[in-house]
This record gives structure tokens, C-alpha cells and sequence, in this order.
């Protein structure tokens, strides 16, 4: 049977991936500086994103080779100075393997000033049980990824996060993402079967705060300029049926999750088409429509770029200090606003 995926491939399709997102945050910047709004939602009239909840430091098992040495500090310190006012660090973890990441984490976090606003996190993704069992018998060498191949088919969803490590790490929230399909065909309906599997898997499953991402896709499919222009979603994202985004927001709310809204991975994405970026805002509204309350998540990755600073762009170059006004005016257009997104309570 062929791989789904090379394992070898799957750290460097990480870094590609986060690298051509801050490519198009870089575009989305120059186009909002060059050629400013005309319409009813102007940059101007539009207020800056103040919370962020998807934050990685350089702790994260994709920020270890980046070109941009940065401790947490230095992190937490850009954040701020983009006018982020609540915000927590969320590194990876995909299974038990990648726990002395969220230990290092962890101490980092402790070394720096307390202050209410900022917040300990964690991103956990969607794996199987079936590798959870396969990775604890002791017998890879380095899973830092999971198992990305080898597994049954529809294998039941996990995530390699516990209770005791919750309270063991002081864990304040969990996102909880969809990452990669769980062993099914690389073909448009098994994989948007098996997304929305998992995308219910995470707003069911009691230690998730917030599902991130749904509909992110990376990897198989891409074309040899990067961009993804057809399957799985990409060309038409009407190809999910209404009735999993309608099964997926009362999911959500029946268990009191938020959804997140991503900037880098999604909205800013330069590998993404035009089209399926406006569509998706509209899903989005539909879910808020719903009543699933919206979360905000930049996704900034550590080591691969400075927060709110893209190619040689500083916050006095700037207009204002966020870097994110194109994704905010693109939100304003569906009617969301950075007023109605959710925060960490008591945040």
C-alpha cells in the first residue's frame, strides 16, 4: 500500500506550509498599504484584533529550525507591542512523544512576569488510538509527528492529551485541530468524510476549548508553485454538504467549544485561492449565525517570523501597529467583529 505520507516529508511540509503563509501575509500587507479600501468597511473605521489564542514559541516541534532566533520573551514582546491585549501560548502537541516540548514551554512561561492577560495553553490534534498504542510500545524512534501511515482505515480519533497532564502542566485551555486525514484514500469525498469526522471528534471531546482551523488542508494536492487550486475543497467549497457545517455547529454548541478563526493558515493564506478565502468568511459568519462563538488565532509560528513585523516592515512603518487589518476588513465584510469574539473567561 502506498504512504500516505513519508514521514521524513512531513517536518519540512510544516516549515513550507507556515513559510508561504507569512509569504501572504507579507502580499496581503503590501495590497492593504498600496491600494487602501474604498468601501463601506475601510481600515480606518475597522478596530484592530486584540486577543489572540493560537500562539506558537520556539518550543513547538515546528519552530526548531527557523531562521529567527527568539525566545519566548522576545515573543511575548512583539505580541504586545501589536496591541494584543489577552492571548495565550498553545505549542504542539500531537502525542505523548512531543510532552518534553510542553515541559520546556512550560518553564519558559514561568520565567516571565506574571500578568493576567497572558495565558498557558496548548495545541493538541486530532491522532488515532491506534498509534497512540503503536508510538507507547517504545518502538519509533522519533514520532515526532505521530503515524502518519499504517493505520486502519476510519481509525477511531484521540488526542494524546490527558487529564493529569492538564493539571500537571497548568493547562488553562486546549485547541484542538485537524491535521491530517486518519488513513482514509486521498480522494475529495473520504477526505471531507473523514475531516468532518474529526472536526466533530474535537468539538465533542470534553478537553477541547476551541476546535482550530476546521478545513485546513495541507500536503497532498498541492501544485508545483505551491498553490492549491482544486481538491479537496479548494475549488468549490460548497463541495461539504451544508449538513456537516450545520451537524458542526451544533456540535459546538451543545458543548460549549469555540471555533477559531486563523489567520495565517486560512485567511492570509497565499496557497489558498481568493474564492475559497471569501466563502469561508461567509462560513464563518454562518457559524457565528448559529450561535458558536468565534475565537482568534494568528497561528505565529516562532523562528519563522517576527510577530506583526514581515519583510522588513516595522510597527512605525506600519499605519497601525496590528499587521492583521487586511484579515480584519475581510471579517468586517461578513459582520464579525473583534467586539463579539470570545475570550478565555476571566481573561
Amino acid at each position: 500500500m502506498q504512504p500516505l505520507y513519508d514521514i521524513s516529508d512531513i517536518a519540512p511540509l510544516f516549515r513550507a506550509a507556515f513559510a508561504a503563509a507569512v509569504v501572504g501575509v507579507i502580499h496581503a500587507i503590501i495590497s492593504a498599504v498600496e491600494s487602501p479600501r474604498t468601501d463601506s468597511a475601510t481600515l480606518e473605521e475597522i478596530p484592530m484584533l486584540t486577543t489572540d489564542w493560537h500562539l506558537h514559541t520556539r518550543n513547538s516541534c515546528d519552530c526548531r529550525e527557523g531562521a529567527v532566533p527568539i525566545t519566548m520573551a522576545g515573543t511575548v514582546a512583539d505580541i504586545e507591542a501589536a496591541g494584543i491585549r489577552d492571548y495565550g501560548i498553545t505549542d504542539h502537541l500531537h502525542t505523548p512523544y512531543n510532552l518534553p516540548d510542553i515541559a520546556d514551554s512550560r518553564r519558559e512561561f514561568d520565567c516571565l512576569p506574571p500578568a493576567s492577560h497572558r495565558h498557558f495553553g496548548i495545541e493538541v490534534s486530532s491522532v488515532s488510538h491506534w498509534e497512540l498504542e503503536e508510538i507507547a510500545t517504545g518502538r519509533y524512534a522519533a514520532p515526532v509527528y505521530g503515524l502518519r501511515d499504517g493505520g486502519p482505515a476510519n481509525a477511531a480519533p484521540a488526542i494524546g492529551l490527558t487529564t493529569e497532564d492538564i493539571a500537571h502542566y497548568g493547562i488553562e485551555y486546549v485547541v484542538g485541530g485537524t491535521h491530517w486525514p486518519l488513513y482514509v484514500p486521498l480522494e475529495r469525498q473520504a477526505v471531507i468524510r473523514d475531516y468532518h469526522r474529526q472536526n466533530l471528534f474535537l468539538a465533542c471531546h470534553p478537553l477541547v476549548t476551541i476546535v482550530a482551523h476546521p478545513w485546513w488542508w495541507m500536503g497532498h494536492w498541492q501544485e508545483a508553485d505551491g498553490a492549491y487550486r482544486t481538491d479537496p475543497w479548494f475549488d468549490d467549497f460548497r463541495r461539504i454538504p451544508p449538513s456537516m457545517h450545520d451537524e458542526f455547529a451544533a456540535a459546538a454548541r451543545e458543548h460549549g467549544k469555540a471555533v477559531e478563526i486563523n489567520l495565517h493558515a486560512m485567511l492570509l493564506n497565499q496557497q489558498y485561492p481568493a474564492a475559497f478565502k471569501r466563502h469561508y468568511c461567509e462560513y464563518l459568519a454562518g457559524l457565528q449565525a448559529a450561535g458558536v462563538p468565534l475565537s482568534l488565532g494568528s497561528d505565529h509560528h516562532a523562528q519563522h517570523h517576527r510577530y506583526a513585523e514581515y519583510e522588513g516592515l516595522t510597527h512605525q512603518d506600519q499605519h497601525r501597529p496590528s499587521a492583521f487589518d487586511t484579515a480584519v476588513a475581510m471579517l468586517a465584510d461578513v459582520g464579525i467583529y473583534d467586539r463579539d469574539l470570545w475570550r478565555l473567561p476571566g481573561s
